[in-house]
């Protein structure tokens, strides 16, 4: 089963910084450009020097992934276990 999802909804959760946490010990991350209105138009792969990020916004992340698998533990659970 696939059920397409939002930029916006994927970066909420918590899961782009996630991802990128990972990314970054490569040197890559997910890089998104907004519209004049915060809206993601585009998403895509690239190349960084980034190794890493501030502690505040590891915070948050630690705090929306905590959030999303609070959220949806019962169904991550179910679907385990079809």
């Amino acid at each position: 089963m696939l059920k397409e999802k939002s930029w916006e909804e994927f970066k909420e959760s918590g899961m782009l910084w996630w991802i990128n946490t990972i990314l970054h010990a490569f040197g890559w991350a997910i890089v998104y450009e907004t519209d004049e209105t915060g809206n993601i138009i585009r998403a895509y792969p690239a190349r960084c020097k980034f190794r890493g990020f501030s502690e505040n916004t590891n915070t948050e992340g630690y705090q929306k992934i905590s959030k999303y698998m609070l959220d949806n533990a019962e169904e991550l659970f179910k679907e385990v276990n079809e």
